[in-house]
């Protein structure tokens, strides 16, 4: 039942992210903007629902916001070597990168929640 939590909560925050940066864009920031607003909001709504919906964990918890940021950036370091290094490497397309990009992430992320971000021995209500 949590993967599947987890699934709907990641689908949720990357249909949010693609709506925002189109509705940003719509309002002419420039792109660099855009991406950055929407990224950023995607991810608060991203640590909300797996916080609360699928960890079944309380918001605010410092260490738990701080590990989360941190497995976030190690989620953009692995896309950068994916998409730049890996693909390349392998002689992959840009879009073959891109896809391999969006197996790796999600099963990195869920791996990082369950046994870091949002272990049960952490404060807060235990998960189910």
């Amino acid at each position: 039942m949590r993967l599947a939590r987890f699934a709907l909560i990641g689908s949720l925050a990357a249909a949010s992210y693609l709506l925002l940066y189109l509705g940003f864009l719509g309002l002419d920031l420039p792109r660099i903007w855009a991406n950055a607003l929407a990224f950023g909001l995607a991810v608060c709504l991203q640590y909300v629902g797996q916080a609360g919906f699928t960890f079944r964990k309380r918001l605010m918890n410092p260490t738990q916001i701080g590990r989360f940021g941190a497995m976030v950036a190690l989620g953009f370091l692995t896309s950068m070597l994916i998409t730049g290094g890996l693909g390349p490497a392998l002689a992959l397309a840009d879009w073959a990168a891109a896809a391999l990009v969006t197996v790796v992430l999600p099963v990195q992320n869920y791996i990082i929640m369950s046994t870091w971000v949002f272990a049960t021995g952490q404060t807060g209500r235990t998960a189910s």
